[in-house]
């Protein structure tokens, strides 16, 4: 049963964030996000999610669970911040 309620907070959290831009969208001309951008911070968001409930519930380690979701916590913010700005320069940079 704690699985399926963490499974349910961690979907519930990502779809909280991805409601902020839409709500800041109808406030101000500053958030001007597409379709296209919702569906891929959908995909980053969930997918990212996701795996972190896989990492918890097939690692037993807890230094292993927190090292491994430290990991996959710094490449989405990577990957976030590189689609956003551009701090790496890749043909998919937000700038």
């Amino acid at each position: 049963m704690l699985q399926k309620s963490r499974l349910f907070y961690i979907i519930s959290s990502a779809a909280l964030l991805l409601s902020i831009p839409l709500i800041a969208m109808q406030f101000t001309q500053e958030v001007n996000w597409t379709l296209f951008d919702f569906s891929i911070a959908a995909i980053l968001l969930f997918g990212t999610g996701i795996t972190i409930e896989l990492v918890l519930r097939k690692f037993n380690p807890l230094k292993t669970r927190l090292f491994i979701c430290a990991i996959l916590l710094a490449l989405l913010a990577l990957i976030w911040i590189e689609l956003a700005v551009g701090i790496f320069g890749s043909p998919f940079a937000g700038n």
